[in-house]
């Protein structure tokens, strides 16, 4: 069971911001160009292009921190799910967006341990604005703004690859985070999809 620590700050609604949110942002932004192209053959489940490329240590590493936000919105799902502020429907959806990531750390997991890494565990505390969290609203604004930092983050990898696979594996998981950024924009009664680039 996860357990949650309060940030300090209640003197207003907006969400603070989050150390582990510069990680999540730049985890493939900026240490893309780090990680190899068997490392993401791997994460991408094509074994078959991995053989012959390098990966070692600084690619677990790499994977760790996008595990480790993987494994930071799995818990940020559970605590909306748990704050008995969700109705049924967004309930359900938040969920869905929970076993989502699961499946992403799931698959990270499994690729930092083909590389000879051993993948981080789940934190036991989290600090999550849970003081600013008083209505339905403003869960959904809370986890819109965690799906956008990793959109921006895939959004920076994807560039990276001159291998067309792992370009479109990296565009699979960013294509993920924007519809799960765009529905809860839209449950916000906010436009989707806000502009025709993401920047």
């Amino acid at each position: 069971m996860f357990s949650f620590i309060q940030k300090q700050d209640t003197t207003h609604l907006s969400i603070p911001a989050n150390p582990d949110d510069e990680t999540r942002r730049s985890f493939l932004g900026h240490s893309g160009l780090l990680l190899s192209g068997a490392a993401v053959a791997l994460l991408a489940g094509r074994d078959a292009l991995a053989k012959g490329g390098q990966s070692g240590a600084s690619d677990a590493r790499i994977l760790n921190t996008a595990l480790g936000a993987e494994l930071e919105a799995i818990a940020a799902y559970q605590l909306g799910a748990e704050s008995g502020l969700l109705q049924k429907p967004v309930l359900d959806l938040a969920l869905t967006f929970q076993g989502h990531h699961k499946e992403h750390a799931d698959v990270l997991a499994k690729t930092i341990v083909k590389l000879g890494g051993q993948p981080v565990a789940a934190k036991e505390k989290y600090t999550f604005p849970v003081d600013t969290l008083k209505s339905q609203a403003d869960v959904l604004r809370f986890a819109a703004m965690l799906e956008k930092g990793a959109v921006s983050a895939y959004l920076g990898a994807v560039p990276v690859f001159g291998n067309r696979e792992l370009a479109k594996a990296a565009a699979s998981i960013l294509g993920d985070e924007a519809m799960h950024w765009a529905i809860l924009r839209n449950a916000l009664g906010e436009t989707p999809v806000p502009s025709a680039f993401m920047s």
